[in-house]
């Protein structure tokens, strides 16, 4: 129990030394001792064991060796005893007196109490009489035997010894011969006392010895604690200091010496798992710091345009793992080169600024061979945080750099960080600075990239590609403003519509190339009669525009002259050194003198242009009073025979096939709208804007709705339906509910139509765009963007609304094998879409080449005549047979 006791207050005192080293998990795994507990108990335990061991092995010998030498003393003196009966008979002793004799006490002997007892034989019998006794075996056999009997049992020995007649003898004992057994002598000795004074003398031995054990127990135990202890703390207090893959550099076991072999041996792995951790591990810190770095690494919008703030908040939080100084980069994207930006963590002196700029500038032109000719390269600083002067001396500082090339896309660049000298010596620091340098490179690589891309995609949404004039959409947007401008501020303006005489000639002649340069000539040609506020876009084709705002129509008419004159005189040389040439006419309109709206406007200068033509071409049409009266005569011909048709429900619904690219899409088609006038179809672009003006738009919406349902249900047809919307129709309260009443009535599957609303003609609407979408989305429609990318808000589209399809505007589609800007527009909006989810539509598929050419870049749906023309029959299926029947031959021959 005191074994016990002992050790639990062990344990008690010792458990928080072993905190260090062990988890507390493992505080409830059962009993644990200390080292110093354990060699304190397990030498107390040999100790004692020892010692009992001995104490039992020396008693035993001890005991026995006391018994046998008292054995051998009691039959010693029983022998004496033995010896002295002749003498004392001889003397006339009577048995009586020898009894009395030898039974008297004489004082402690060693032997303690015997006693002595004569037997006789039938012979002294028949002389002196029979005494009687109690029989003993061992008696008899003496009287047989005629020889001593020794035997002992347990605390008492007995001997037994014959006595026989001597010659002495015979003169008491007559009848007796010489030799003739007389008796038998027995003595009992009694040896029990000197056994227990031998036990006490042990016992006592013992006592003065039995501190000797545990005085040697505890030298053993404080011998062994004293060199194994302090080396286990040392190596827990070294293993506490540990907070971070840092810490090991400073863990070193050479000055721990336990002065064991094993204990040596386990202190000499322990370094070698150190070295190993130290080897492959990562600091949580580092892990930290590149996780929060992934999080800051996803690009917005917000980061292309603020991206010196992101990269000094980088630099920042770099700091909290790599003591860095400084971070520096240049790109060059295209033929467009960057300055290098250096982001410092402090303000730097005049001092270190030069120093750095010049080992930069040596480390671009080492990486990179591209910017190694760049003479003019300007440095720009940037500070991140602490304006307090940072002043480094030479060698303070290592400059890591990482440098990316590529081909293509063109784009080159160099990232470098400036970290403390012995940081760069570092393995694992090392690594870190590699890792950040890597995604630092991608990072602004790819923000760099992105933003000049975006530039491109900006300025390709809004130009034309080949004369790089404001293309179609954008002039309708800038001859609203103006019209509100010119309205506002009471002045009038020009619009002057050109075409090209004879163009086509030029095509069928020499070529396309050949026209192309002829129209990107007559372009620039153009821009040189021209004001700089004026506004110049392509129309489209050979078709040109100019609006001259602020001029009257003498103005407009020598500005007109100007440009007819210009195109006479200009050429291009053909390769059979033959000289292309054109002629123009051209068609003028005054706001608001001829019209007051922008459709008006362009169709009366439209106009204007077809009488210049129709007069011989080449020449300016300067409206009269006559072609005013004409053209609102037309215009209200129209605007007529337009309401008669809905009136009348003349509207039919046209089905254009969308056909899937991939496995898995479902099948689509296009509603269009066409009308039935004096029995000839006329297509939409010819009458919508007569039908909005009218404001009947929302009832010619509702019939070809109507009836595409109808034919819809009839004909069972499963697919998707894309319903081309007028901006007009969002403004009526009426339309959504009686969308939902046509589906219900013809069990139309709403998530099977699509609503497709015009990026243009919806942007001055943002508001109530954003309304009736999310309408249309509550009530289970889908929704599409059509002509995406034509106008200013095609990703401002995709990040607000919830759009599950876009159509690429068909321009770019259609050029984009002539033209490499046109070809990234598509793949770039594509990708755009992908990470939104968002279905991509190809539109104006005119060739075999061209549907190639949107499959390769990922795009999942194509529409246009060479697919399939707008037809009165609903759901023709059989190009998008063709197609799947294309891909599964192509997959055979893949497998095959």
């Amino acid at each position: 129990m005191e074994n016990a006791s002992c050790i639990t207050m062990e344990e008690k005192f010792e458990v928080p030394e072993l905190e260090c080293s062990a988890p507390s998990a493992t505080q409830s795994r059962g009993f644990r001792l200390s080292l110093r507990t354990f060699i304190l108990a397990s030498s107390l335990a040999v100790s004692f064991i020892s010692f009992a061991f001995v104490l039992v092995i020396t008693s035993v010998v001890y005991l026995d060796t006391v018994k046998r030498s008292a054995t051998r003393l009691a039959y010693d003196q029983a022998q004496q005893v033995h010896r002295s009966i002749p003498l004392l008979m001889g003397k006339g002793a009577t048995r009586q007196e020898l009894l009395s004799f030898y039974n008297t006490p004489r004082g402690s002997g060693a032997l303690g109490n015997h006693s002595v007892e004569l037997y006789r034989t039938p012979v002294v019998e028949a002389l002196y009489g029979r005494i009687e006794l109690a029989a003993d075996a061992g008696v008899e056999q003496v009287f047989r035997s005629g020889t001593v009997l020794e035997r002992g049992e347990g605390r008492v020995v007995e001997a037994i010894f014959p006595l026989f007649a001597t010659k002495n003898c015979l003169a008491c004992h007559g009848n007796a011969r010489t030799g003739s057994l007389l008796g038998a002598l027995k003595v009992r000795q009694d040896i029990g006392p000197m056994l227990r004074q031998a036990r006490q003398k042990l016992f006592f031995l013992f006592l003065v010895l039995s501190p000797i054990p545990v005085l040697m127990a505890l030298f053993i135990a404080r011998l062994v604690n004293a060199r194994v202890v302090p080396s286990i703390n040392e190596l827990g207090d070294k293993v506490m200091q540990v907070n971070s893959i840092r810490d090991l550099t400073r863990l070193e076991f050479s000055d721990v010496a336990p002065g064991f072999t094993e204990l040596d041996r386990i202190f000499g792995e322990v370094s070698k798992l150190v070295d190993k951790i130290r080897a492959v591990s990562v600091d949580k810190e580092i892990l930290e710091l590149e996780i929060q770095m992934l999080e800051k690494f996803i690009i917005t919008s917000e980061v292309i345009r603020d991206w010196k703030e992101h990269v000094a908040c980088l630099l920042l939080e770099i700091n909290q793992v790599v003591d860095a100084y400084m971070l520096f980069c240049i790109f060059q994207v295209g033929e467009e080169l960057y300055d290098i930006e250096i982001f410092w963590r402090s303000q730097p002196s005049e001092a270190t600024k030069k120093q750095v700029e010049q080992e930069v500038l040596r480390k671009i032109r080492t990486e990179n061979a591209r910017l190694a000719d760049s003479s003019a390269l300007q440095v720009i600083h940037n500070i991140a945080a602490d304006p307090t002067p940072l002043a480094l001396e030479q060698g303070d500082l290592d400059l890591q750099t990482k440098s990316l090339i590529l081909d293509s896309p063109q784009i080159g660049g160099v990232v470098g960080i400036g970290v403390q000298s012995e940081s760069a010596w570092n393995t694992t620091r090392g690594l870190v600075i590699d890792s950040i340098l890597t995604t630092l490179l991608n990072v602004i690589g790819s923000i760099k990239a992105i933003h000049k891309y975006t530039k491109d995609l900006e300025y390709y949404a809004t130009r034309d590609p080949l004369t790089n004039l404001f293309n179609q959409r954008v002039f309708w947007e800038l001859i609203s403003y103006e019209i509100g401008r010119a309205d506002r501020h009471g002045y009038s303006f020009a619009l002057l519509v050109i075409d090209l005489d004879n163009f086509k000639h030029i095509n069928d002649t020499w070529g396309h190339a050949i026209g192309d340069r002829y129209l990107a000539a007559f372009a620039d040609a153009v821009q040189y009669a021209l004001r700089k506020g004026d506004i110049f876009a392509r129309y489209g084709g050979d078709e040109f525009v100019i609006l001259l705002p602020e001029a009257d129509e003498e103005q407009a008419a020598l500005v007109a002259a100007r440009i007819r004159n210009i195109t006479e005189d200009l050429y291009v040389a053909t390769p059979d050194a033959a000289k292309a040439r054109a002629t123009a006419s051209i068609g003028l309109a005054m706001f608001p003198l001829h019209a007051v709206t922008e459709k008006d406007l362009f169709l009366f200068a439209d106009n204007m242009t077809y009488k210049a033509k129709g007069e011989g071409k080449n020449r300016v049409s300067i409206p009269t009073p006559e072609d005013v009266v004409e053209v609102f005569r037309m215009v209200g011909e129209k605007a007529r025979m337009v309401q008669e048709a809905v009136d009348g429900r003349k509207v039919i619904p046209y089905f254009q096939p969308i056909v899937a690219l991939g496995p898995g899409k479902p099948q689509c088609c296009e509603v269009l709208c066409r009308i039935e006038l004096k029995g000839e179809v006329i297509a939409a672009g010819e009458f919508i804007e007569t039908a909005e003006s009218l404001g009947i738009v929302g009832r010619l919406d509702a019939i070809l709705l109507e009836k595409a349902f109808a034919m819809v249900e009839e004909q069972g047809y499963q697919g998707n339906l894309f319903v081309n919307l007028s901006p007009k129709s969002m403004i009526m309260s009426e339309f959504l509910p009686n969308i939902i009443r046509l589906a219900d009535r013809y069990h139309i599957d709403r998530s099977r139509v699509v609503f497709e609303l015009t990026e243009r003609e919806t942007v001055k609407n943002l508001t109530l765009l954003e309304k009736f979408v999310y309408d249309l989305k509550s009530q289970g429609f889908k929704f599409a963007i059509d002509d995406f990318g034509s106008g200013f808000s095609s990703f401002q589209y995709i990040r607000q609304f919830p759009i599950d399809y876009v159509k690429i505007e068909g321009v770019f589609v259609r050029n984009m094998l002539n033209d490499y800007r046109d070809m990234a527009f598509v793949k770039t909006l594509a990708m755009l879409a992908k990470e939104f989810n968002i279905s991509t539509i190809a539109e104006y598929i005119e060739s075999e080449e061209i549907l190639e050419a949107v499959q390769s870049v990922g795009i999942d749906y194509a529409q246009g005549f060479h697919l399939g023309r707008p037809a009165p029959q609903l759901g023709d299926t059989k190009r998008q047979e063709a197609i799947n029947r294309d891909k599964r031959n192509k997959g055979d021959k893949a497998f095959g």
